[in-house]
């Protein structure tokens, strides 16, 4: 199917922690996309995922509604395993209840009457940096998210690698060995998720006889010099860091992209990111870019709009 330019999509961003939609209008081919009429509700992850698919229709009635003409589609990038052949949530960790068998892009048809397209959120972020970001030009570039939970996404020639079953980048499940016994989201051998993203260093820090507190408290006490803070941000960091040395060992990326919450937990996260990768990455990778992404959170909502444009024209 073609597309006639100047364009527009319905693009949405839904997270462990908030959902975002916006209109992405494409002036012409080759030309920048422009974010409009961006909205953002509480995930709610907790109620369930029925209410997230519902609390999704609603945040795309009310975005859709802003559209001064027709729509190309509806594109969106969710948490979890997308299917990415039925656009359904075909698996979720404990970080989104019940989100697991969600006919996401089917409700959605259905709802709207327009062309879906669903892929995962960290790949939709991945896709949106590689088309008008930081991975803009790369051959070969991973892109990682460290937030509420942890994800990736490998870029190539442009595209995102789905795999065989659209799972492939699922780098949170990655194994520790070292921190065998950690509490972690999803039941399995002890696992990156549970010890680098956000929600990983706040279970570890309470286990550990902290306060209850979210991840930018933990990181500011540990700017303010706190041991036990320290501690935990500093082992998040460490253990990125190593894992992203196996990952460009087995991909030989140009660079690695970062973004995510757990970014901001500051300079000694950073250090200890960039240690863990020096020690643990083969003499030929060490020095490797690891940049900051570029888009923030447009990324995601660029991503989906991208990702709808690709499987309209059957290269998805």
């Amino acid at each position: 199917m073609s597309v006639d330019y100047p364009c527009t999509i319905a693009a949405f961003d839904v997270g462990g922690t908030k959902m975002a939609g916006a209109l992405v209008r494409y002036p012409a081919v080759g030309v920048p996309p422009k974010i409009e009429a961006i909205r953002s509700v509480p995930t709610e992850a907790g109620r369930g995922g029925e209410a997230v698919l519902e609390a999704l229709l609603a945040l795309v009635a009310n975005v859709t509604a802003e559209a001064e003409g027709p729509l190309v589609g509806i594109g969106v990038g969710a948490a979890g395993c997308v299917d990415v052949r039925t656009g359904g949530i075909a698996f979720a960790n404990e970080l989104m209840p019940g989100w697991t068998g969600q006919p996401v892009a089917e409700r959605l048809r259905t709802s709207f009457g327009l062309s879906v397209a669903v892929l995962n959120d960290v790949k939709a972020h991945a896709l949106g940096e590689a088309r008008w970001g930081a991975a803009q030009g790369a051959q070969t570039c991973l892109v990682i998210a460290v937030g509420t939970g942890l994800g990736g996404g490998i870029v190539a020639d442009g595209r995102v690698l789905l795999g065989a079953r659209g799972f492939a980048g699922e780098l949170g499940r990655t194994p520790c060995p070292d921190k065998l016994g950690t509490p972690r989201a999803c039941g399995t051998a002890s696992e990156l998720e549970s010890i680098a993203a956000g929600t990983g260093i706040e279970n570890r820090y309470r286990t550990a006889g902290g306060e209850r507190l979210c991840g930018r408290e933990i990181a500011q006490r540990a700017a303010d010099g706190e041991e036990l803070a320290q501690h935990i941000i500093r082992e998040a960091g460490t253990a990125l860091g190593e894992a992203i040395a196996a990952w460009t060992d087995l991909l030989d990326p140009e660079f690695v992209v970062l973004s995510g919450s757990v970014c901001n937990a500051g300079p000694l996260w950073r250090a200890a990111l960039h240690e863990g990768f020096e020690r643990q990455a083969p003499p030929l990778m060490r020095g490797m870019p690891i940049v900051d992404a570029a888009l923030g959170g447009q990324a995601p909502l660029i991503g989906a709009a991208e990702y709808l444009l690709d499987s309209l024209k059957g290269r998805s």
